[in-house]
């Protein structure tokens, strides 16, 4: 199982989309506040989103709770259009951390700095970017085409 991370999502729609994909491919989900959107039940309903509890994605209050949580042999890796380094090229081990920023900004450039050797990227044309939920797919199904063949 691999862990999808989204830090400060904003769009409802996105993290839906990741929801159901992690819900199918037994991944699991984290999100870190603040959430663009509401978690409660009516606004889930409103959403579609009837698979929600079966999912029971972790909540985070900050970046720093969730990276403590994070046992000492897992890798956690950082998605962003500002690295070099391809998502292909990394060995995914079971329980590695997928990590996305929100949609409108990416992940924190202090945070990208001092994690430069975890960063990943999706190649693509520049000054463009990929939906999110795009995004999250491309990279999930990589790591479980590895691992699932180990």
């Amino acid at each position: 199982m691999l862990n999808v991370v989204l830090y400060e999502p904003e769009i409802p729609p996105n993290t839906g989309n990741i929801g159901r994909l992690c819900h199918a491919t037994g991944s699991a989900l984290h999100l870190i506040e603040p959430l663009g959107f509401s978690l409660e039940e009516k606004a889930l309903r409103r959403a579609g989103l009837d698979y929600w509890r079966e999912l029971s994605p972790s909540l985070w209050s900050s970046l720093e709770l969730f990276l403590e949580s994070v046992p000492i042999e897992n890798s956690v890796y950082y998605l962003t259009t500002k690295s070099d380094h391809v998502y292909w090229d990394t060995e995914f081990q079971k329980g590695d951390y997928l990590v996305f920023g929100p949609e409108t900004r990416g992940l924190p450039e202090a945070l990208l700095e001092s994690n430069t050797e975890s960063c990943l990227t999706i190649p693509q044309v520049k000054g463009r970017s990929l939906n999110l939920s795009t995004a999250v797919g491309i990279v999930l199904f990589e790591g479980i085409r590895q691992t699932c063949a180990t």
